[in-house]
């Protein structure tokens, strides 16, 4: 047996019923020969964390927008925080961890420059929409490996798209991340919040703490634990109804208090504005997209294009991008 078979031996063994064993995977878009040594879901982890798109998280918005402060979160960050409560309640249901990692650490690759703002401003001007969740999985699909996309399995490509809205994920493993995605940003971006001074700590509703918990830890341990409780054995993942109604309020309360926020947000519209502007620009001179996204012009039009040009851009690229292309450059005489 190949260390890969020995892993899959284990699985088979030591995973719930009710997980999803890389041997039982439903394959690649493009067969491949296995990899002797990995199985299937860790070489789709390892594809997604050396992919361009995944390094491109560091430097992409999670709430605010170029913080000054190094402790702020970014969509990597959030990531790969994501991936630890996932891996976490994963573990303890007995499920495959290493495709909740893969899909966890895959789940924002195709969020734009200046977090939801950019998202909301690409929504506004492509034909047909456009949300994060379809994007990274467009991004695995057919944008990394010069257009060949990673040719990850499909249950990796599943979680992806179902991770935050719609229908749920196919497997548990999917669903977990989904859950955590929510733990996840709702904590941090409490922490985010109360360390810029844009909320306090007596402002967080007193009956969401007396729930969940009065710190960051506290929070993420109850949010954690109740999953695990509420999950055994079943085919779905759960939260208890209280905890799930506590989270619930949490939630309304941030997007009150922080998201709608005008010192948090008060330069979403600017840079919404800006995205606009260099979607309308690459699409009506689509001979000054770069090369790599010629093929998808000629293939699939300007506006998919342009989109998906602008959509893979980090803050500061695409800040450098509008300077370059819209603000006059200051001349000297020699």
């Amino acid at each position: 047996m190949t260390l890969r078979e020995q892993t899959q031996e284990h699985e088979r063994q030591a995973l719930s019923p009710l997980a999803c064993p890389a041997a039982d995977s439903q394959g690649r878009q493009r067969p491949e020969a296995e990899c002797p040594i990995r199985t299937c879901f860790q070489r789709d982890t390892d594809r997604i964390v050396y992919s361009k798109a995944f390094r491109r998280l560091k430097h992409k918005t999670q709430v605010f927008l170029q913080p000054e402060g190094d402790h702020y979160r970014t969509r990597m960050t959030h990531t790969l925080e994501v991936s630890r409560i996932a891996r976490t309640i994963a573990r303890a249901l007995r499920l495959n961890e290493d495709l909740t990692e893969a899909i966890a650490l895959g789940h924002d690759l195709g969020h734009t420059p200046f977090g939801h703002a950019g998202e909301r401003a690409l929504d506004e001007v492509m034909p047909g929409g456009f949300a994060h969740y379809r994007q990274s999985l467009r991004v695995v699909d057919r944008l990394e490996k010069n257009g060949e996309g990673l040719n990850l399995t499909w249950e990796v490509r599943n979680g992806i798209l179902c991770h935050t809205k719609g229908q749920n994920a196919a497997t548990l493993e999917g669903q977990v991340v989904r859950l955590a995605d929510h733990i996840a940003y709702i904590n941090h971006d409490i922490e985010d919040a109360l360390r810029g001074g844009v909320i306090f700590p007596t402002d967080i509703p007193l009956d969401c703490s007396q729930v969940l918990g009065f710190t960051h830890s506290a929070r993420i341990h109850t949010l954690v634990t109740d999953a695990v409780a509420s999950s055994q054995s079943r085919e779905r993942i759960l939260q208890s109804p209280q905890v799930e109604e506590a989270m619930l309020r949490l939630k309304a309360f941030m997007f009150d208090s922080v998201y709608t926020n005008p010192l948090a947000k008060g330069e979403e519209g600017r840079a919404q504005g800006m995205l606009q502007q260099l979607f309308q620009f690459y699409r009506d001179n689509p001979d000054r997209l770069p090369e790599d996204f010629q093929e998808i012009l000629a293939e699939e039009g300007p506006e998919r294009a342009a989109c998906d040009y602008i959509a893979g851009m980090t803050d500061p690229y695409a800040v450098a991008e509008y300077t370059r292309l819209f603000i006059p450059a200051g001349w000297t005489v020699k």
